[in-house]
């Protein structure tokens, strides 16, 4: 039988890259925390940790260990969470971005607390990779998340204990100051765009921007790296450059004096999804999925 403590021992020696590191951080001394993963290698049968000069690095046993830990790890902290929640006022936590959360979320609890009144909630704002250890940890039941790329950042059967539901294609439109010569166009190119300044509102659109860019034979001339949409739109409207937002961002956000128009393909996308704990199922976070769901069905049809 693995020790679970040794394993706890381990995580934080995988974490930090030193055993002197790991015993700072769990008051212990280097030599307990040494003793601690040679015990450990000696129930398993296997080294789980190269020891150099330059620090500690996992073996493939113990990246294994370590997954499985975590995993341990984010299991009880749900147990304790369910706990504490017993007797209590049924609650939920929902970690997500900041256009999900101006676009998609008011609307969805706005339909969840018309079926289920006497719930609260507690929203944390935050960037995909960092609501992912959230969920997982179990400090929240459900992440809206998104991703540029057609490959989700939870896949079937991999090790993360969470599940991954699509929610939304939310395509890129092109907004321009309303009196831009090609406001009126019905759709653009990016090849179209090559003379135009931009205000990014998203950090990581400037290098997926760059990159349609470079297909089409030109580089991006920046005006601001802002992360911000509304921002970003606004910046627009005071005809600084022209800027590339997702649908959802640009109906939360909308601002007169702006034209939207939507780019023709090739071109990138913003994909929405639903993160939650693998794990038995929860009512109520099952009960926000489907008012996610409600939400994106009745969201206006941009023309």
């Amino acid at each position: 039988m693995i020790d679970v403590r040794r394993v706890a021992v381990l995580r934080e020696v995988a974490r930090l890259g030193s055993f002197n590191q790991a015993a700072t951080s769990l008051r212990l001394t280097p030599s307990a925390v040494s003793q601690q993963v040679a015990a450990l290698e000696r129930e398993l049968g296997a080294a789980v940790v190269l020891r150099s000069t330059r620090g500690v690095e996992l073996t493939a046993a113990g990246r294994v260990l370590v997954e499985a830990g975590e995993a341990i790890a984010a299991e009880l902290a749900h147990a304790e969470r369910e706990i504490a929640r017993l007797g209590q006022a049924d609650s939920l936590t929902v970690a997500t971005f900041t256009s999900g959360g101006q676009g998609l979320l008011p609307a969805a609890l706005t339909r969840f607390a018309a079926e289920r009144p006497g719930v609260e909630f507690t929203v944390l704002e935050n960037d995909p990779e960092d609501a992912l250890p959230l969920v997982r940890s179990g400090a929240a039941d459900l992440a809206l998340v998104y991703h540029f790329d057609e490959i989700p950042p939870v896949r079937p059967g991999d090790r993360s204990g969470l599940a991954y539901a699509p929610l939304l294609d939310d395509p890129m439109w092109i907004v321009l100051p309303a009196a831009h010569p090609l406001a009126a166009r019905e759709s653009l190119t990016i090849a179209e765009l090559a003379e135009e300044r931009w205000v990014h509102g998203c950090l990581e659109i400037v290098d997926m921007l760059g990159h349609y860019a470079a297909l089409a034979g030109f580089e991006i001339r920046t005006a601001c790296r802002g992360t911000d949409y509304i921002f970003a739109q606004s910046l627009v409207r005071a005809e600084v450059g022209i800027s590339m937002i997702p649908q959802v961002a640009l109906t939360a956000g909308a601002q007169p004096g702006l034209a939207a128009v939507p780019l023709a393909p090739p071109c990138p996308c913003r994909y929405i999804g639903i993160v939650t704990p693998r794990r038995r199922p929860n009512p109520l976070t099952d009960a926000l999925v489907r008012a996610l769901h409600d939400t994106v069905a009745a969201l206006p049809v941009l023309a």
